[in-house]
């Protein structure tokens, strides 16, 4: 872990560690802000994103959707 000045002031070193050892999380004032990933790493997460069409298509499926029908008929006023 990388607190922001000290990523700030080691930046090549934070993308290399990120190269060769993974991801490299930065924090401030204790807490995790940020991420660096590789290059490779980055693209293998988006190539992993089904498109939009295949997130609908793999949605729950609503075949046979039903809504239950009240069978009261309101009432009935004299006008």
């Amino acid at each position: 872990m990388w607190q922001v000045q000290e990523a700030k002031t080691k930046l090549s070193e934070v993308i290399e560690r990120a190269r060769t050892r993974g991801p490299q999380i930065i924090t401030r004032h204790g807490v995790e802000r940020a991420v660096v990933l590789s290059i490779e790493e980055y693209r293998a997460l988006l190539s992993r994103q089904p498109s939009f069409r295949e997130h609908l298509l793999n949605g729950p499926r609503v075949d046979d959707f039903t809504i239950p029908r009240d069978k009261d008929r309101g009432r009935d006023i004299d006008l």
